[in-house]
């Protein structure tokens, strides 16, 4: 628990902290994970159902992205993860590719596009990505890829980075609704 207001840019910024890893991750650690993984799409549709145009084109704090921007954020990021989890499992340590996510977040579609575009495709895409998490063994879950920032990563240690992704990205909306009293 840390000491800083509730307001604090800190606080708005990692609503739910940053990420840490357990020093294990253990079978029921990582089926926590998928199942957060899993509930992203519906907990994300119920966090914006009925947000009218201007609400949805709220930041969630000063300087920070939209609600909108963030939904498309989310379509973006975990098409990307999908597509890395599907190479560890298919090629030893492939080197992935990161890209400027705030530039993305600044393109039309990501600014503009109505939000059901991203939460159906989210939709589809955990749907996909959970089947394939519940069928890999400990050894995929061993498997890495080379990231150009974060060096070798493993996929379950990944793994838990995407399930804290839902939990800060959902805050992010929950809070800026609660501060509205939207």
């Amino acid at each position: 628990m840390n000491n800083l207001s509730p307001d604090t840019d800190e606080n708005l910024r990692y609503p739910v902290g940053r990420y840490k890893a357990p020093a294990v991750i253990d079978s029921q650690t990582r089926e926590a994970w998928i199942a957060e993984i899993e509930r992203l799409p519906a907990n994300l549709r119920e966090l914006t159902a009925g947000l009218s145009e201007a609400r949805l084109d709220s930041p969630y704090r000063p300087g920070g992205w939209t609600v909108r921007q963030v939904v498309h954020h989310l379509a973006d990021s975990h098409l990307n993860s999908y597509t890395r989890f599907r190479l560890a499992l298919t090629e030893e340590t492939p080197s992935i590719k990161a890209y400027n996510e705030a530039a993305w977040a600044e393109l039309a579609d990501a600014r503009s596009a109505p939000q059901e575009l991203s939460l159906s495709l989210l939709q589809g895409l955990h749907a996909r990505w959970t089947i394939l998490l519940r069928h890999m063994t400990d050894e995929d879950f061993a498997r890495t890829l080379q990231h150009p920032e974060l060096g070798e990563i493993r996929l379950d240690w990944m793994l838990g980075l995407y399930a804290w992704h839902c939990r800060h990205h959902t805050a992010h909306v929950a809070g800026l609704r609660s501060r509205e009293g939207w």
